[in-house]
């Protein structure tokens, strides 16, 4: 499991990211605002990006949202 920060507007929190190899998909956990997902390796970048941003929309504001949606993706990708 791997822990980043993000740093945010109004906030700085975890981010807990398992990657699980055997079945091809990666946890994504924010106990700070309460929020989990699932991704799956054949996801590609531009529809994940908008569903990360739109799950994220209910617990931050919008600029938020949009900016750790990228940086998730990005650190999934790089894994």
């Amino acid at each position: 499991m791997k822990i980043r920060k993000a740093n945010l507007q109004a906030d700085t929190f975890s981010v807990y990211i398992h990657e699980n190899k055997k079945e091809e998909q990666t946890l994504i956990a924010i106990p700070f605002i309460k929020w989990s997902t699932v991704i799956l390796y054949k996801e590609d970048n531009t529809s994940l990006t908008k569903r990360l941003e739109d799950e994220l929309q209910s617990a931050l504001d919008s600029e938020d949202a949009t900016h750790l949606s990228l940086k998730i993706v990005q650190w999934v990708r790089e894994m």
